[in-house]
């Protein structure tokens, strides 16, 4: 790095120390904080294997490119004016609230997967949801855990009703995090459930208002929705496309194949200016919080940076947020989307 200044050295957490000296800012400068499990292990559970972070992340597996098996549902097209000026004054759009019927349908509820099942398609099964959480792991913070039956031959990975995974967490990597109300927090908005909460409510209607709602500007699948019942929803379908993708696990050519059979998401789809093609997008929201509070991790003040310094407030959430960012990142690439939009 250009410029070095004489006599100081840089860890990686920002801390300075000199040769020799103390690292502030290390990892054992900090007490260690005591985060609520997501659920309660009792005594008499016993421990199948015990894997620790760094040996996870030590893991690769490279599989086949996967294969499209079933797709379901429509996407309308994306509104290409919320592309204009990001961060400029005339951009700005207030969030709406739009009633549409969504779904978060887990593993072994899902009809196509239980068809998919008898069909002898796979012998693992799970939800883009839920596979990047467990591919992006060494990156969490927050307790989570997920359901695994084994049926047969066959593994099917669950999460339970009202999950914390699918949440949509705020600043869960930032240096100094957001307190819990019960380590002292007195803020409660900025608490990490309101964050959540807040973060999770923008990400469900975020996407719905930035598509076209037309019945000429709609691309539909091949199979109609699989979750939607006309006869029972008050509110129309939300734009949505279920892609059903198998992936062989198999570590060789020789090896008998070991399929994992996984629905994946897509929210819009937009035209591609050169070529006139369908692209396929995941649309998602960052949030800001008050950037003077506890556990904003130096965040800039969007209403005055958005515009000039996008980056910089981008490459701040990277870090405070790194591991939602991964796991939508891996959630659009496991779906094969062209594009991830941020709002």
């Amino acid at each position: 790095m250009g410029g070095q200044r004489q006599n100081q050295q840089y860890d990686n957490r920002g801390g300075r120390g000199g040769r020799g000296g103390r690292r502030f800012g290390w990892r054992d400068d900090k007490p260690q904080r005591n985060r609520d499990p997501s659920v309660t292990v009792k005594a008499d559970w016993t421990i199948i294997e015990e894997i620790d972070f760094a040996r996870l992340a030590k893991l690769n597996l490279e599989p086949s490119e996967g294969e499209e098996l079933e797709n379901y549902g429509f996407l309308y097209y994306y509104d290409r004016s919320y592309d204009k000026q990001p961060g400029a004054k005339t951009s700005e759009r207030k969030l709406n609230v739009l009633e549409r019927a969504a779904y978060n349908v887990t593993t072994s509820s899902d009809p196509v997967i239980q068809e998919l099942a008898e069909k002898d398609e796979g012998t693992i099964f799970a939800t883009d949801n839920i596979l990047s959480i467990l591919m992006c792991a060494t990156k969490s913070v927050y307790s989570w855990d997920l359901v695994i039956t084994k049926r047969g031959d066959k593994l099917f990975i669950d999460k339970r009703d009202g999950a914390s995974i699918d949440m949509v967490t705020v600043n869960e990597n930032a240096t100094d995090a957001p307190l819990e109300i019960s380590e002292g927090n007195k803020d409660s908005m900025n608490s990490p459930g309101a964050l959540m909460m807040e973060a999770t409510h923008i990400n469900n209607v975020f996407p719905l208002q930035v598509v076209q709602e037309s019945k000429t500007s709609v691309l539909n699948m091949t199979n109609p929705h699989p979750f939607y019942n006309e006869e029972e929803e008050t509110d129309p379908p939300a734009s949505k496309a279920y892609r059903y993708r198998r992936f062989d696990l198999s570590l060789s050519q020789d090896d008998e194949p070991l399929n994992l059979v996984l629905r994946t998401e897509l929210d819009a789809v937009v035209k591609n200016s050169i070529n006139g093609e369908d692209q396929f997008l995941t649309i998602k929201a960052l949030n800001e919080f008050d950037n003077k509070a506890q556990g904003a991790g130096g965040a800039l003040d969007w209403r005055t940076k958005l515009a000039s310094q996008r980056g910089a407030v981008l490459a701040t959430e990277m870090k405070n947020n790194s591991f939602k960012l991964a796991r939508w990142t891996v959630q659009s690439i496991l779906a094969k989307a062209d594009t991830m939009k941020l709002g």
